[in-house]
């Protein structure tokens, strides 16, 4: 038996810009709105959400190294590749599009991938959790609009 892959995709609209939604979704300004979110940065120095950051996260399977592999906020396309080792690879895309002059649009899509078979379980629920994801997102990328930006 191999390991599972699967993969889930959610999409939720804001209010927002592109430009101001778009640098969210960095490793480091996500700290601004994801509750728990404390990436620990090896590259680069201070921290600083550009193609190529190289991070780790402690998560209760382990702790996982990840990398941004496309940080384009021009174009509303942002990637991050995360492994834990001998649990799952992970590809997290995130595309935003501009809504009539003013919202975004956005889509995350995830594929995981089991390292063993062992771990199929817990990648088909973390799938499902993914999954169900737009509304958490959503309300939280609000509220920190709310706190920290004026119109």
């Amino acid at each position: 038996m191999t390991g599972l892959h699967v993969s889930n995709t959610f999409a939720f609209h804001l209010s927002e810009p592109r430009e101001k939604v778009a640098p969210l979704f960095g490793a480091h300004k996500e700290r601004g709105w994801a509750e728990g979110w404390n990436p620990q940065f090896l590259y680069p120095q201070p921290p600083e959400d550009i193609q190529g950051s190289v991070f780790q996260v402690a998560k209760s399977e382990g702790e996982s190294t990840w990398i941004t592999t496309i940080f384009d906020v021009e174009r509303g396309h942002v990637q991050h590749v995360y492994f834990i080792p001998n649990v799952m690879a992970v590809l997290i895309n995130i595309h935003l599009s501009p809504v009539n002059g003013s919202g975004t649009d956005v889509e995350v899509r995830y594929e995981r991938t089991a390292l063993s078979a062992k771990m199929n379980d817990h990648i088909r629920d973390s799938g499902e959790q993914d999954a169900a994801s737009a509304d958490e997102w959503r309300a939280a990328i609000e509220k920190y609009f709310q706190r920290n930006v004026t119109r």
